[in-house]
């Protein structure tokens, strides 16, 4: 990582790309070495309806799991994104910052971040008090990504060694000399 580089890592991925299970086990191998998560991941479930958008999040903190999408019925065009799941999101975030949190994982820079809301803010906070970040940005982001970092972030693939590899070299440099 060069010096002036954020401790915040995006994944950069595309639509083809099963970005959730990289992240699901990077988080994983991280918490088997000892290290203190915080943050939400995604995960689809599967659902008992015709709707293939039934996804939930998981508070790495505590592992708690809530849902993320809400049902607005069939036919609906809506964002089906829970504003309460956000809200819920965004505390957990701030509550694993407060308990001191290693790293914090956010599950993407999506549509709601480039925009100016989501978990934006949880991700600046986490930055400004020093602890990496991991995200997910897909490519059709990367300009409002780059925007919101001022281009200072580290870009890896959807792979969890480099993400790991990543952290080694975020957690050597901010040990104290």
């Amino acid at each position: 990582m060069s010096s002036d580089a954020l401790p915040i890592a995006a994944i950069l991925y595309t639509p083809a790309d099963h970005i959730e299970p990289v992240l699901i086990e990077a988080a994983r191998r991280l918490a088997q070495q000892g290290v203190r998560l915080g943050g939400v991941l995604q995960h689809d479930i599967p659902t008992t309806t015709d709707d293939p958008c039934g996804m939930e999040l998981e508070d790495l903190s505590g592992g708690e799991r809530f849902p993320l999408s809400q049902d607005l019925g069939s036919g609906s065009e809506a964002c089906r994104l829970d504003p309460d799941a956000l809200a819920h999101a965004a505390m957990a975030v701030r509550c694993a910052l407060e308990r001191g949190a290693s790293v914090v994982f956010i599950n993407k820079f999506g549509a709601q971040e480039a925009c100016g809301s989501g978990l934006r803010t949880e991700m600046a906070m986490a930055v400004a008090s020093g602890v990496p970040v991991v995200t997910a940005v897909g490519e059709r982001f990367l300009a409002e990504w780059q925007h919101f970092t001022g281009g200072g972030s580290t870009l890896l693939p959807p792979d969890v060694g480099a993400i790991l590899e990543w952290w080694d070299t975020v957690r050597v440099a901010a040990r104290p000399a």
